[in-house]
């Protein structure tokens, strides 16, 4: 490339670069508010246990659980 034809405000310089920077700064900005509004989303229904007799307790620590339930 000839010395007459660089340009450092061009695409390829310093423009370039902070149009780079601006998009990466705008999607990380977008996906944060993305984020944030699906979690007050979730917030607002929080997850409810209605029959929790009807839950079955898979595991080794099922004998151990029942002595403990016992003696409350």
């Amino acid at each position: 490339m000839e010395n007459t034809k660089r340009c450092v405000f061009s695409l390829s310089g310093v423009t370039g670069m902070l149009i780079a920077t601006l998009l990466l700064l705008a999607i990380l900005v977008v996906l944060t508010i993305w984020g944030i509004k699906a979690q007050q989303e979730v917030m607002q229904k929080p997850y409810a246990l209605k029959d929790i007799q009807n839950v079955k307790m898979i595991g080794s620590k099922t004998e151990e659980y029942k002595i403990i339930k016992e003696l409350q």
